[in-house]
């Protein structure tokens, strides 16, 4: 007789899920990513309108500049790949990411229509090589909403759910809300973005994981 899978302790669980579809999983991420940097790129050197710069608000005066945030802002592309990994069902783990690709499209449309920009940071670059080099790749456009926390919100909300399913140790919870908002934190903090993105990327992400979240209970599919 197979033990039932609330047998095995959530770390057994966890690496279960991680194993199942790993290619799929690696190489669709991988394929995500890469399809998004093309877009998202394009309309960054070819707006098609009339670029806004975003307004500054007392927020972005208290949160000041932080080279080090750098590492966590980056850290996103490995924070995105993580719920994903913990899908055992093909099908959910599909749904997932076309739920992730029309989060990034609804953004994609905004800067397509809406062209913005965050405005320029009072900070000698030079001083900063690591930050120099972000700013040349990845100027302060596409700025509302920042699809950069969007995506982390879309991401944390969904890896909370996931972590819960396998009764994770609260410690991990707690651990993907701080790196999340660390994440929210790094886009101020780096002046890639103003609080205005960030807020609107919250929106916009909660928004996205709520729906697909509700879609996906409705289906009541274990993942």
């Amino acid at each position: 007789m197979r033990p039932s899978p609330a047998r095995f302790s959530p770390w057994s669980r966890m690496a279960q899920a991680i194993a199942r579809h790993f290619v799929l999983k690696g190489v669709g991420t991988a394929l995500f990513i890469g399809l998004f940097f093309a877009a998202y790129f394009y309309l960054l050197k070819h707006p098609a309108y009339p670029v806004s710069v975003m307004p500054r608000t007392s927020l972005d005066h208290l949160i000041g500049f932080a080279p080090l945030a750098l590492p966590v802002y980056l850290s996103l592309w490995v924070y995105v790949s993580l719920p994903p990994l913990f899908f055992s069902d093909r099908r959910e783990l599909l749904r997932y990411g076309l739920a992730m690709a029309l989060t990034c499209l609804c953004g994609l449309l905004v800067f397509y229509f809406w062209p913005t920009a965050a405005p320029a940071a009072d900070v000698d670059w030079v001083k900063y090589p690591d930050m120099q080099f972000l700013k040349n790749i990845d100027a302060a456009g596409n700025a509302c909403p920042s699809l950069h926390v969007a995506t982390a919100v879309f991401s944390g909300v969904w890896l909370h759910h996931l972590l819960r399913g396998f009764s994770a140790p609260p410690w991990l919870l707690l651990l993907n809300m701080l790196w999340c908002a660390g994440i929210a934190w790094s886009t101020l903090a780096t002046r890639q973005h103003v609080a205005v993105d960030a807020v609107a990327g919250i929106a916009l992400g909660a928004l996205a994981a709520w729906l697909s979240l509700r879609l996906h209970r409705q289906r009541k599919v274990p993942v």
